[in-house]
């Protein structure tokens, strides 16, 4: 699995300590900087390499989280979810499909942030008769409220998974 990371300097501690432990469960990790303050930059660079394809997921930190999680979900096909401990982290993709996390650097620790990204990362979203209405209900506003690029996209799994 490829993984997309990226951070606002608030958080460029926190990526480096990610960014080696996602290494070491032995996924394929790009690091999107740490050095623009204007965070919407790196959370719409993340997300539009997940939504396109070219990562299979995105981690995003800044401070708190929220305005990464507020930038990146501008993205058509971008779901992010800010996540704060592991059942979250866990809702984040069995009951939601997101494709990107996002972690606060001052809301969460290290180990902490760590089970996160250890549980997101380990789980994948299955259809089911719970959780599938809810998710195809924001598909759905999304489809017929906004152009969307990536509908044609055969490399688009995220797309491809939630149009049943």
């Amino acid at each position: 699995m490829k993984i997309a990371i990226g951070c606002d300097p608030n958080a460029a501690d926190l990526k480096k300590e990610i960014i080696e432990y996602v290494s070491s469960l032995g996924y394929e990790v790009t690091d999107f900087g740490s050095d623009d303050p204007i965070y919407a930059h790196v959370a719409i660079q993340v997300a539009e390499s997940v939504v396109n394809g070219t990562y299979d997921r995105g981690i995003l930190m800044c401070g708190t989280g929220i305005g990464m999680m507020l930038a990146a979900n501008k993205v058509n096909g971008a779901y992010a979810a800010n996540v704060t401990n592991v059942y979250c982290a866990e809702r984040a993709c069995l009951s939601n499909n997101c494709n990107i996390i996002t972690l606060g650097s001052k809301v969460v620790d290290v180990e902490m942030a760590k089970k996160i990204v250890q549980t997101y990362l380990s789980l994948q979203y299955e259809y089911n008769e719970r959780s599938g209405p809810k998710v195809d209900a924001i598909l759905n506003y999304e489809k017929s409220h906004f152009a969307t690029s990536y509908e044609n996209d055969a490399n688009n799994e995220i797309y491809h998974s939630l149009s049943k």
